[in-house]
């Protein structure tokens, strides 16, 4: 997500930030409720058409999923699926002000359902029980090392039946992902993100 600074003169006062933005849940019980993106660097919300697609690719209803959004950010993936009647919903989130947001958001939509946690995405991902997980969402910065520690050990928490959705700078093919344990399902394109639909090899 692109920022833009704001300027100020003295004859202009100058306002506090509010934010990069909003994102808005597509659909389930919260829909249209409004999501605020805070301004962090890195921080880049799944766009609402990518994530529609998702959600069609899924099915409309996730009614008794388990579901773990792994790097929750504003938490736009992870509430959608409470919002789409996931039975239980982890946000991971390491930066404090982050997780003192998503709090605040599941405090406003009373979604019982999901708990925030303040810890690393990859190492909740390993501390989970061997196909535990219907749904797990991996968003982590695009810049970092991460990915094949998080598909390692998302294809071992998911269940066999289950999925799991990777948002990637470059495409993952099946040939990098095959000695991980995953194998594509979906992708798609938008702008400078690849958005991956991934199942475990059977």
């Amino acid at each position: 997500m692109k920022t833009t600074a704001s300027t100020s003169s003295s004859s202009t006062p100058s306002k506090p930030h509010k934010g990069a933005g909003e994102v808005r849940i597509i659909g389930g019980q919260w829909r249209r409720t409004k999501l605020p993106v805070a301004l962090k660097p890195g921080l880049r919300p799944t766009p609402d058409r990518v994530r529609e697609t998702l959600f069609n690719w899924l099915g409309q209803s996730l009614l008794g999923w388990r579901c773990v959004d792994a790097f929750a950010g504003t938490g736009a993936l992870g509430l959608e699926a409470a919002s789409r009647g996931a039975t239980q919903v982890q946000l991971c989130e390491q930066e404090a002000g982050l997780v003192h947001q998503l709090k605040a958001q599941v405090e406003r939509l009373q979604a019982t359902t999901v708990q925030v946690q303040r810890t690393d995405g990859v190492a909740f991902l390993k501390q989970l029980g061997s196909a535990s997980v219907d749904l797990i969402f991996l968003d982590p910065p695009f810049d970092s090392a991460l990915f094949e520690a998080a598909l390692q050990a998302a294809a071992k928490a998911v269940k066999p039946d289950g999925w799991v959705y990777l948002e990637a700078p470059v495409v993952w093919t099946d040939e990098a992902l095959a000695p991980l344990g995953l194998q594509q399902h979906r992708h798609l394109k938008a702008g400078t993100v690849h958005a991956h639909l991934l199942r475990r090899i059977a």
